[in-house]
């Protein structure tokens, strides 16, 4: 299956995942998508194999400036979709799609254990 890594070229986890990627001769195609956008079905799909609480960044900047009642509402796998599609940014970075379970952040370890390396 083809490998497709999700997430914004300037986010510093997203670059050490596709230096990993690429240093470990791993053919995967980048999808920006700030640039590119996100499919309903896409994200949806990410959301029948994860929680919802796992793709949804409440970390970062994007969550901690929307407005108290935004965040108070995202409750449930629907609210969840409906704000990922709206700011795809408090996506929690990288996705990675095409390598097995559907995979969420970067760590070396992590991949090692994907790619069997």
């Amino acid at each position: 299956m083809k490998k497709t890594l999700y997430g914004i070229p300037n986010c510093d986890t997203v670059k050490k995942a596709r230096t990993w990627l690429t240093d470990h001769e791993q053919v995967f195609d980048f999808h920006d998508f700030k640039k590119q956008g996100l499919e309903r079905a896409t994200v949806a799909a990410w959301l029948e194999q994860l929680d919802w609480e796992v793709l949804v960044n409440r970390k970062g900047t994007t969550w901690r400036k929307l407005p108290d009642e935004r965040r108070a509402a995202i409750v449930d796998k629907a609210s969840a979709l409906e704000l990922m599609l709206e700011q795809p940014s408090v996506i929690k970075r990288p996705v990675l799609a095409g390598a097995g379970k559907l995979s969420v952040g970067f760590s070396d370890d992590q991949y090692r254990q994907i790619f069997s390396l």
